[in-house]
């Protein structure tokens, strides 16, 4: 039994798709290892790489597999140890194998894609639940009902974490009752930069909070602006600032009690979120 694999290990983005296509479960009769496809010599793959390896039928079908990746990655990123021999295939499996092979693979992180025969399974990190269902479903409503979707995608921590790590609950400081930052703000917005910096393309939304002391709606106004500020200072620093949105939740979202000095100190809070 002899398949196709393509393995996708883009620490970048994507880690792993694999499309394989199943032989018949028992062929009548075997065939003789010297009828059998040489693979190429085993490579391998390196931080941003595409692997493809495994078997097809057709040396067409091999093509448009490795020009759709290349298409999608970069000639210099596909690596080819696919061959050619004995395999089986529905019908319009290349057509369908296109069809998967799109831009939204590229949001999945140390993953894989199989294509076994008529059933498509998806595994890896994406960034949150939202990404995890439309890529399944567009990866259903793309092929006909006679394949089945095996969602095995997570929703990865890791770039919250960084983000997280990096603030380490301390407080973004701001002048009282300003939106102009501290010198300590600044510092420590320094390092969200850097951190921000490793997260290549990923959407951020800055939330402002504040304590309940004096009018809701002046609250507000205060937590939006500075989570304003603090969007306008990354972006001067170097982030993109089309990455970036900035909300403020006023005195809605506290994480301590109001009835103390230390509480409304810890409820005056930048919060940085992976946009869902």
């Amino acid at each position: 039994m002899r398949h196709l694999r393509i393995t996708f290990l883009a620490c970048l983005a994507l880690a792993a798709p694999a499309a394989r296509a199943q032989a018949p479960a028992a062929p009548a009769t075997p065939v003789p290892p010297a009828a059998m496809p040489a693979m190429p010599a085993a490579a391998t793959p390196q931080p941003g790489q595409v692997l493809a390896s495994g078997t097809v039928p057709d040396e067409a079908s091999k093509a448009a597999v490795l020009a759709r990746l290349r298409d999608l990655y970069g000639a210099d990123k596909v690596v080819d140890q696919i061959a050619v021999g004995q395999v089986a295939l529905p019908a319009n499996w290349n057509a369908y194998v296109q069809k998967l092979l799109t831009p939204d693979l590229k949001q999945i992180r140390r993953g894989q894609l199989t294509i076994d025969g008529s059933v498509v399974s998806v595994r890896g990190e994406v960034a949150n639940e939202a990404q995890r269902q439309k890529i399944a479903s567009d990866f259903a409503t793309s092929l006909n009902p006679t394949y089945t979707v095996n969602n095995g995608l997570r929703v990865s921590a890791a770039d919250q974490n960084i983000l997280d790590k990096t603030l380490a609950n301390r407080t973004i400081e701001f002048e009282s009752g300003k939106t102009t930052l501290t010198p300590s703000g600044r510092a420590i917005l320094d390092e969200m930069g850097a951190a921000l910096q490793k997260l290549a393309g990923r959407k951020v939304d800055i939330i402002g909070h504040t304590d309940n002391q004096g009018l809701r709606a002046s609250n507000q106004h205060l937590s939006q602006a500075r989570a304003e500020a603090v969007k306008a200072y990354l972006s001067s620093k170097g982030i993109d600032g089309d990455l970036l949105s900035a909300s403020g939740q006023g005195p809605d979202r506290p994480i301590a009690s109001n009835d103390s000095t230390d509480g409304r100190a810890r409820n005056r809070r930048i919060e940085f979120r992976m946009v869902q």
